[in-house]
């Protein structure tokens, strides 16, 4: 039996659009290197304890005591080990992965969540994204996009968007069918039963999915400085590449402060907006 040319297909595919949609990538990039600069300039902007207190009072204000300290005393040891300006660059990478993703993810999962269709042809892709090795996306990054730092955000929106469509549909999915049809019986449109009704009842869902989307671009971002994206990976992997055990822990440290600081981050403003509601 003859061997499938897949190999080939998708290199024929990938040079038609480089030829033909070399535009579209420029101006892509053009963005996306523009929202990581703005958000790596606005993180570098203040004094980094001046920083770290803005950090403790946004931590307080999520309403956990204990999130401020952690805050406020996981900053300080990252600044004190010398990876302020690297944790900054991470940040921003993260920052903007999540925020593409979840602009594009929530309307997405609403759509698989009214379409039927879109599900079917969606849901499917999504399971290939998932499953698909992580390095496998750093392939077309660097075909279409080069090295630096715009194809590491687009291989970690690839690797983290599907969380955010998946549990937005799922949680429009989970709003009890007695409440769409008051909201209909009250003549409500179909944007103000979303709006009203299902997105605010789909919240602690939609909010776990992005919580989710935002762990998963951090853990890229970090895979992704194997093709130049600047920040703590790259510190990382020079230690793993030099065998400099030490120097791989602390910024591996780091990473650790990073994760949990953002994860606590994404849950407890949830919870603090649930309470004030």
């Amino acid at each position: 039996m003859p061997k499938i040319p897949l190999a080939e297909w998708i290199e024929s595919l990938v040079s038609w659009m480089e030829d033909y949609l070399s535009g579209f990538f420029d101006a892509v990039a053009t963005v996306i290197e523009g929202i990581v600069n703005a958000f790596s300039d606005l993180f570098m902007l203040p004094h980094p304890l001046i920083f770290i207190v803005i950090l403790g009072i946004l931590a307080f204000l999520a309403g956990r005591l204990s999130l401020t300290l952690f805050t406020v005393i996981g900053f300080l040891i990252i600044d004190n080990l010398g990876y302020w300006a690297q944790t900054m660059d991470t940040l921003s990478l993260v920052l903007t992965s999540a925020l593409i993703s979840v602009l594009l993810g929530v309307p997405i999962g609403i759509w698989c969540a009214y379409s039927k269709t879109a599900s079917r042809i969606i849901i499917p892709l999504l399971d290939f994204m998932q499953t698909m090795p992580a390095f496998v996306y750093l392939l077309p990054a660097v075909t279409f996009f080069s090295l630096g730092v715009v194809p590491g955000v687009i291989a970690s929106v690839i690797f983290a968007i599907p969380p955010t469509i998946r549990l937005t549909q799922l949680g429009i999915k989970q709003v009890s069918g007695e409440l769409t049809e008051a909201a209909d019986a009250f003549g409500s449109t179909s944007a103000q039963k979303l709006l009203k009704v299902q997105l605010p009842l789909a919240m602690p869902t939609l909010m776990a999915g992005i919580n989710q989307t935002i762990m998963l671009s951090l853990s890229m971002v970090v895979i992704a400085s194997m093709i130049g994206a600047q920040g703590i990976g790259a510190e990382v992997y020079r230690a793993v590449t030099q065998l400099q055990i030490g120097k791989g822990f602390e910024a591996g440290l780091a990473v650790v402060i990073l994760a949990i600081v953002l994860d606590r981050f994404t849950q407890n403003i949830f919870k603090s907006k649930k309470r004030g509601a």
